[in-house]
């Protein structure tokens, strides 16, 4: 029996022995250690509807990189931080980023009011690069942000001009003579509130107030009775869904307006679930949306649809995955994961000339490189061509609501 027992643990040994030196000999799928990079998402507070379906453009856009050999030899892997959609937990987010978890570059954050003070208090002063894919507020353009903030999306300087031609084209067969408007008392709202005005009276409509109102409140009945007072034929509403619901739901219950426009930030099925279709059917707005007849948008739609299903009809989901990709493509052409030589490559990844990479060609952009050719992303929501203020150009979708459901009517470039 001892001589038994003997042999026993004398031959486990050696097993054991023989399986922790094979282990080092089967070579991992990832030769370096991950490669971290940040997402500032708002997984709650007034945005949260938008947080989840952005986060599926960014995990498609890491699930292609990882599929063809990773960024650098190392494993994509997102850190995400909630924002909460508010200034100060968004910047403790991306302190913890850019501190703790050493991230080399930062998606987001979605909210101008949020992307502004990370830019400037946080991600600047970190070298870190920041590329939002939704914060359109028109401020961010001449930001004091060392060249460290970008964005995927184009500003409400040319949003502001989109609405206001969709309602000009559309004013006469509606019989809208003027627009009273209440928007979010913030970056974002401030921004469209005034590109749209200034944009609609050069086309010769009125705008007959513009009221801000602040988020979080209850009632919402004095900022709305305001505005009715003009007798405005539509409410043009900038708002975010979760006080967004809130004004609807109060403007028609009090009978202060019957007719809405929107633009992006109610652009979501969740606030024709609160408040009804039959309440918000002919209403309509702008976003902004890619073409969908370019090979990079049909390669981009094809491959979302494959892992994650139809796609919402909510904005920023193809931008997110665009901010994803192209951030991934400058660490690869920089050959470091240190976020100052990330920055200095975004525009020779995303900028003519070059080779041109689709969305998905992960495996043709590191041969480009690593051969020292020249590469230039096209992205599935457009161009992502920076010009020196790290902002693109784009195209913007006219849609409305109708038996329920939002519908895409055109997809435009305004005439600016």
């Amino acid at each position: 029996m001892k001589k038994s027992c003997g042999l026993n643990f004398k031959s486990a040994l050696t097993l054991f022995a023989f399986i922790f030196m094979f282990s080092f000999m089967v070579p991992s799928a990832f030769s370096g250690d991950k490669a971290k990079l940040g997402a500032l998402i708002p997984m709650t507070g007034g945005l949260q509807a938008y947080g989840e379906s952005c986060l599926t453009g960014i995990k498609l856009a890491v699930e292609q990189v990882n599929k063809d050999g990773g960024v650098l030899g190392s494993e994509l892997i997102i850190r995400v931080g909630d924002t909460n959609t508010n200034p100060q937990v968004g910047i403790d987010a991306a302190q913890k980023l850019v501190s703790i978890e050493n991230v080399f570059g930062i998606v987001g954050a979605l909210s101008s009011g949020v992307t502004i003070p990370v830019a400037q208090s946080v991600a600047s002063n970190a070298k870190t690069p920041q590329i939002s894919p939704a914060s359109t507020s028109p401020v961010i353009k001449d930001l004091d942000d060392k060249d460290f903030l970008f964005r995927s999306v184009p500003s409400d300087a040319f949003q502001g001009v989109a609405l206001a031609q969709v309602v000009d084209e559309l004013a006469y067969k509606l019989a809208y003579k003027n627009i009273a408007i209440v928007y979010l008392n913030n970056d974002y709202g401030k921004g469209l509130d005034e590109s749209f005005k200034k944009a609609y009276e050069k086309l010769g409509g009125q705008v007959s107030i513009s009221v801000p109102y602040e988020p979080g409140n209850a009632s919402y009945r004095g900022e709305l009775a305001k505005a009715a007072s003009t007798n405005a034929d539509a409410l043009l509403l900038i708002a975010y869904p979760e006080n967004g619901i809130t004004i609807l739901r109060q403007a028609i219950e009090g009978r202060y307006f019957t007719k809405f426009l929107f633009t992006d930030g109610l652009k979501a099925p969740e606030i024709i679930d609160a408040i009804g279709a039959k309440f918000l059917n002919g209403s309509f707005g702008t976003a902004p949306q890619a073409m969908k007849n370019t090979d990079a948008a049909q390669l981009y739609d094809i491959a979302y649809k494959k892992k994650f299903g139809e796609a919402p009809p909510k904005p920023f989901i193809d931008t997110s995955y665009d901010a994803t990709f192209v951030l991934a493509l400058a660490a690869e052409k920089a050959g470091s994961l240190k976020g100052e030589d990330v920055k200095a490559q975004l525009r020779a990844v995303a900028n003519a000339p070059g080779e041109v990479i689709l969305p998905g060609e992960w495996a043709k952009a590191k041969k480009l490189i690593a051969e020292g050719k020249d590469i230039q992303y096209m992205g599935a929501s457009g161009s992502i061509d920076f010009d020196d203020d790290g902002e693109v150009a784009g195209t913007f979708a006219h849609w409305k609501i109708e038996d329920g459901e939002i519908r895409t009517v055109k997809v435009f470039e305004p005439d600016m």
